[in-house]
């Protein structure tokens, strides 16, 4: 019980000297530290600001900072506390850098997928709409109104744009721009055509909410017969690093050879680049184009 409270203290001894390390170095640097703290602020809230609000997610970006500073904090330093390794310590703090912006990719890439896999009943109710004599502007509002996010935001964005007086072939266009999806982009530009052309327009949005349903199903299918193949990949990839985790705690003293020493630090990149090279080979081979 001593023991753990006195590791406890010291912890707590070493972050509050790194905190007042940061801000000698800071005050060392003068106005130099802190202009490049004041333009990594604004940097890192403006981009999340803009990310967020493009998913119509509304939030004080200004949290999400302070979480990103603690962590660039904190992490490396339990890290180095732990492995007693500046590499890994170094290494932490750049992947930290690099996490918000591929959880901005991921939440964005999640999206349109829902986004995709709500399209083939956004379209039927589209063409309900139209065949019960409702207009294009009436047909879209109650597709706002029957759909869930984030159908619904598109497509209510979509809505607003037109009441200002925007045409519905333009607006179409940049809504093509913010969801770069194929299969959108395709059903858009039939809905283009049909309207210049004076074709059977609800003939041509059923056309398209089928094609999308068949190609979402094909798509089912492919993604059932690779996931084997993606699972290996992944498990691959994360099985040395795990084991190198487990091997640092059973026997520290060899494996510190492979972090410290010049031949272990060159033994370790080829290792790292032949893990991401075989990962990116599976990921090629597994993803079929549809």
């Amino acid at each position: 019980m001593i023991s753990s409270l006195s590791d406890i203290g010291l912890l707590a001894l070493i972050l509050i000297l790194v905190f007042l390390c940061a801000i000698c170095i800071a005050m060392a640097f003068g106005r130099g530290g802190v202009d490049f703290f004041s333009h990594y602020k604004k940097t890192f809230t403006s981009g999340a600001r803009q990310e967020l609000s493009e998913m119509f997610i509304f939030m004080d970006t200004t949290q999400l900072f302070l979480l990103n500073i603690i962590s660039l904090i904190l992490v490396p330093v339990g890290l180095h506390l732990l492995f007693q390794l500046w590499i890994i310590t170094i290494s932490a703090f750049f992947i930290l850098l690099i996490i918000p912006g591929m959880i901005w990719k991921r939440m964005r890439i999640k999206r349109l997928n829902k986004f995709e896999e709500q399209l083939p009943d956004v379209f039927m109710m589209l063409s309900s709409s139209l065949q019960a004599g409702a207009s294009m502007n009436m047909a879209l509002t109650d597709v706002v109104k029957q759909s869930v996010p984030p159908a619904s935001q598109e497509f209510g964005l979509l809505v607003k744009r037109m009441r200002l007086g925007i045409t519905l072939e333009d607006s179409l266009i940049e809504l093509e721009k913010r969801l770069p999806l194929q299969s959108f982009i395709m059903a858009s530009s039939a809905i283009r055509i049909s309207r210049e052309v004076g074709g059977n327009l609800v003939e041509t949005i059923q056309s398209m909410a089928d094609t999308l349903r068949r190609k979402k199903t094909m798509e089912g299918k492919i993604d059932s017969l690779t996931a084997q193949g993606r699972a290996q990949g992944r498990f691959m990839a994360l099985l040395p690093v795990a084991l190198a985790v487990v091997l640092s705690f059973i026997e520290p003293e060899a494996m510190r050879q492979l972090y410290t020493t010049r031949v272990g630090l060159m033994v370790l990149m080829v290792m790292v680049f032949m893990q991401v090279m075989g990962f990116v080979f599976i990921r090629k081979i597994t993803t079929i184009d549809s």
